[in-house]
């Protein structure tokens, strides 16, 4: 009987260990990607280009023409958006001649190719986007409740998991999504010319840290997903 306790809580206690040890991956990636995005933003680019020359280039090269980059508040809020087609580059990025803002623009117009081109990842996440944007409004509040009344209403805590499931596809999802917009990202900055020897390596280096930020959310929002999951089929104990 006691073992069969100890097995028990052990089980208990797992989704707790994985949520401290995804903080704390979690913490480093992010430690990691603001140090070099502070060492790269230090290395200029040597034709001088800022993010905004950057981006409308990578754009023009791609025959994309009914694309704006704009200039938007705050820091690492870059993104492209579909709807009005806009490549959106924070303030920092936009007007900096830096190889940190040469590789986030040509990322973001990475994101503005994969739209042009229908790419299938892109495509299903834009398609997934509705749904999240419902789930996200008010998942929290159907798991808060779904938990008070787990006893009674179980029910409504498995509304709740099917809800936060669909933000989990949407992270999984994403990982293609930003892996491919660097590729496409670096393969044009070294066949343009853009980056040499010197630039290449460093804007690589900052993409594949903004990468793992987008796989530690993923890994995250799985181990949630597993934690609800667990506290849905243990109701009964």
């Amino acid at each position: 009987m006691g073992d069969y306790y100890t097995a028990q809580q052990g089980v208990s206690m797992l989704p707790y260990i994985l949520f401290g040890l995804i903080a704390l991956i979690s913490w480093i990636v992010q430690a990691n990607l603001k140090r070099k995005f502070a060492k790269y933003s230090k290395i200029p680019m040597p034709n001088g280009m800022t993010g905004a020359d950057i981006a409308t280039r990578m754009l023009r090269d791609n025959g994309i023409n009914d694309v704006n980059v704009i200039s938007t508040g705050g820091q690492l809020t870059d993104h492209y958006n579909p709807l009005n087609k806009t490549v959106n580059l924070s303030e920092p990025v936009y007007a900096m001649n830096s190889v940190a803002a040469a590789a986030v623009a040509a990322h973001e117009c990475g994101h503005a190719v994969q739209h042009a081109t229908s790419y299938a990842w892109l495509q299903m996440r834009s398609k997934l986007v509705p749904v999240v944007s419902f789930a996200s409004k008010w998942v929290q509040w159907v798991l808060l409740a779904g938990i008070i009344l787990l006893q009674s209403f179980p029910g409504l805590l498995l509304f709740g998991i099917i809800l936060f499931a669909f933000t989990t596809i949407f992270s999984f999802v994403t990982l293609p999504v930003e892996i491919d917009a660097s590729k496409r990202a670096l393969a044009w900055l070294s066949n343009s010319g853009i980056t040499n020897n010197q630039t290449h390596k460093p804007a690589e280096g900052a993409l594949k840290a903004a990468a793992y930020t987008y796989v530690v959310a993923a890994l995250g929002s799985l181990a949630t997903l597993f934690y609800y999951l667990m506290l849905f089929l243990g109701r009964r104990d």
